[in-house]
């Protein structure tokens, strides 16, 4: 199969769309979104390290591959989350940034931003002081109740809640955050569903599967994460399933603590 430079291109922005952690919130949900509720759980945050994982896409029939590093750093009373993927011959096509404070619910973002290939970065800020969140991609705005999260947080507050109670994690158990994106927010909701033995570069790994699935009749994304409580319950494969079967998975391959 042979494709234009102009289709790779948007075949690399499909990539990166799904690198970002999920799809956008649709403005219909906007309104009942504000009504989440503070939900404040045990967590153990992890032992700082870099991550990297080795990407593999296969989009409309094609497969591309690259490369994603995670930067998670955590100090006293703050953290600071890094990402970025690459794909080969177009290079890095998303990054984001995460930081923010830790308090009684866990991580507290103040700041999340992003910046896709071509595209300006966007910020989300979480206004700590007016208890508002805010979008520089719109007007929408949401009240800061505790615990909420943004797309690059979510992942880590899910696994240091899974460190600190994994006998709460019963296969059909479910935990709800509210997570804010680019434009605006919604409430995520993962169900546990059973340990699976992973294959990675780093060998096989037992890993507690977790799925965020999409509403009904929904076109976000199905997102499935595995973690591994023999490393410190770190992230081991990440998946992204659109509607239309395009799928990006993120298996670790590396580990390293500075």
């Amino acid at each position: 199969m042979t494709f234009s430079l102009t289709g790779a291109r948007r075949l690399v922005f499909s990539v990166a769309l799904f690198a970002a952690c999920g799809a956008i919130a649709s403005a219909s949900r906007a309104a009942d979104a504000s009504e989440h509720l503070a939900v404040k759980r045990r967590f153990s945050l992890p032992p700082p390290a870099e991550l990297t994982y080795a990407v593999k896409a296969t989009l409309r029939g094609l497969t591309l591959s690259g490369q994603s590093q995670m930067s998670w750093q955590w100090q006293d009373k703050h953290y600071v989350i890094a990402s970025e993927t690459q794909a080969s011959l177009f290079g890095k096509i998303v990054e984001s940034k995460s930081e923010g404070a830790i308090d009684a619910y866990g991580l507290a973002p103040v700041q999340m931003q992003e910046k896709r290939m071509r595209k300006a970065p966007t910020t989300t800020l979480f206004k700590r002081d007016s208890k508002t969140i805010s979008f520089s991609e719109s007007a929408e705005t949401y009240p800061i109740k505790g615990g909420e999260q943004d797309r690059s947080s979510v992942l880590w507050q899910l696994l240091s809640q899974a460190r600190a109670a994994p006998d709460k994690l019963a296969e059909g158990a479910q935990l709800t955050y509210f997570v804010a994106g680019r434009r605006d927010a919604e409430s995520w909701i993962f169900s546990v569903a059973k340990h699976e033995t992973i294959q990675t570069p780093l060998g096989p790994q037992q890993a507690l599967h977790l799925i965020k699935a999409p509403p009904p009749d929904s076109e976000e994304q199905r997102l499935d994460i595995w973690l591994a409580p023999s490393l410190e319950w770190y992230p081991v494969r990440l998946r992204f399933t659109d509607k239309n079967g395009d799928v990006i998975e993120q298996t670790l391959e590396k580990i390293s603590h500075k």
